[in-house]
């Protein structure tokens, strides 16, 4: 599948900022069953953007502004060609030793509640590491209400389990809280996703997590959807939760009153759905 990218993001201020430096974690890679056909990102401001990558092999662009400015406008856009891999994820950049993505962070944190849901799922399947990750992901995708009202960026595992409901964010961190409790190492994992509906933007920025299973490697479990991860997900950053992974960090000076608008465009190109068609005509 050919899926198409645009991911806007328009930053507004009632008082001018004096500067300002940000991280982005936008541009995906190529690895097996996903492969980067376009892709660029564009800055209003006049700056100069300066690739790198993290500690996780993420891409980073960075840039800082200096002097005053009243808005700023981000934009990434491109195209990216995926295939199903029965969610197994392999060919991506892998720095650290696995053993790192069973560590907790503030975000995953197991209070009590997680802890027990970790055992109620030990005690309700088999023992094996992939039978335990399917059983998490089918009770959180029937267990949890996706709403966007009562999270924000900061909401932990624990708060939004207790909650019931949340974000895709919000999902993925139980779900790796829980696995991690199981003993399962567990990456956090910002991209995008294809609903079949062009210009959902709903569930088209995204979320998910990754498990590594021995003698699989990583598979990609997509608990607010309650699938694992298809050609209908494009994988762009990895962390051991959402900070780092998060498509946009950083500071300013000054820049009072701010107000953030973001728009995440993510369809299917023509020419894929045109493909798609006529493999279906013919089956």
């Amino acid at each position: 599948m050919r899926i198409c990218i645009s991911h806007e993001t328009r930053y507004r201020y009632e008082q001018p900022v004096n500067g300002l430096i940000q991280i982005l974690r936008l541009a995906p890679r190529n690895h097996n069953g996903q492969y980067v056909v376009d892709w660029r990102v564009e800055v209003s401001a006049d700056c100069r953007l300066e690739r790198h990558e993290d500690a996780f092999g993420n891409l980073t662009d960075t840039f800082s502004v200096h002097g005053h400015i009243d808005q700023l406008n981000v934009l990434v856009a491109g195209e990216v060609e995926t295939e199903d891999t029965n969610g197994v994820v392999r060919g991506t950049v892998e720095r650290l030793p696995v053993s790192l993505f069973l560590r907790e962070t503030d975000l995953t944190r197991a209070d009590p509640a997680i802890e027990a849901f970790a055992l109620d799922i030990a005690g309700s399947s088999e023992p094996a590491p992939l039978s335990r990750l399917h059983a998490l992901l089918t009770r959180l995708n029937d267990d949890m209400v996706y709403d966007r009202d009562p999270t924000h960026a900061a909401t932990t595992a624990a708060e939004a389990f207790a909650l019931k409901r949340g974000v895709c964010q919000d999902i993925t961190h139980i779900f790796i809280a829980t696995a991690r409790r199981l003993g399962i190492p567990t990456r956090y994992i910002g991209g995008y996703y294809f609903s079949g509906s062009d210009g959902d933007e709903a569930e088209a920025s995204h979320a998910w997590a990754e498990a590594f299973v021995p003698d699989l490697g990583w598979i990609g479990f997509d608990a607010t959807n309650g699938i694992c991860i298809t050609d209908a997900h494009v994988r762009v950053a990895m962390g051991l939760d959402y900070l780092g992974a998060a498509p946009v960090r950083g500071s300013r000076r000054g820049g009072a009153g701010e107000s953030l608008t973001v728009e995440v465009h993510v369809g299917q190109s023509p020419m894929s759905a045109q493909s798609q068609m006529q493999r279906q005509s013919q089956s």
